[in-house]
């Protein structure tokens, strides 16, 4: 099913219908400012496990997350006044950070040194989503293995029909990666160039 949210003014009661489906556990392809994602709520791990059978990935490769601004993104990274100042020049915008994690990230998001991807889409439709769950949502891009970034909801309905219980159109985006950028030990370091320029 296609749910159309305003991407400029999202309108409240649709935002609120699509928590609704991530807190019951539900999986959702959504629109940010790059391409469209898959992601669920970062509390509920069935959820998280059907997106990496569905992206067939491996599951010591984690996901990154979106937190709504830079507050959210203290309660889930450690950040110092470096990062803070940098994240805060990124954010919002076509990058994911990564950080360290802090304990409220489930372990299953983390990497083996306890790193975490974070976004901050400058796209009112995530942002008012993660909002309105009032959690992090999981972010990975709606591209299944190897075949193309698909560019439109429809698109994306009929390559996950089946596998992804709210497809949220939000309008057309660049359909092109985040720069990942990690942040840590204060060492800026591009893991990989995508669409923010750092």
């Amino acid at each position: 099913m296609i749910i159309s949210i305003n991407p400029d003014n999202p309108q409240g009661r649709l935002l609120e219908r699509v928590a609704a489906v991530l807190r019951d556990g539900g999986v959702i392809a959504y629109p940010t400012d790059t391409q469209y994602g898959l992601g669920c709520d970062l509390s509920q791990k069935k959820a998280i496990e059907a997106i990496y059978r569905l992206k067939q990935r491996n599951p010591k490769s984690p996901f990154s997350i979106v937190c709504a601004d830079l507050t959210h993104i203290a309660e889930y990274a450690l950040v110092s006044n470096f990062a803070y100042r940098t994240v805060r020049r990124l954010l919002p915008g076509p990058f994911t950070v990564v950080l360290p994690g802090s304990k409220l990230v489930p372990k299953t998001m983390m990497s083996k040194r306890s790193e975490v991807g974070i976004r901050v889409p400058k796209h009112a439709v995530a942002v008012g989503l993660v909002q309105a769950l009032g959690r992090p949502l999981i972010n990975t891009s709606a591209r299944l293995l190897d075949g193309p970034a698909p560019v439109n909801p429809q698109e994306i309905e009929e390559m996950l029909k089946g596998n992804v219980d709210l497809v949220v159109d939000g309008g057309p985006v660049p359909g092109q990666p985040s720069t990942i950028v990690s942040l840590i030990d204060d060492e800026p370091v591009i893991l990989r160039q995508g669409l923010g320029v750092f």
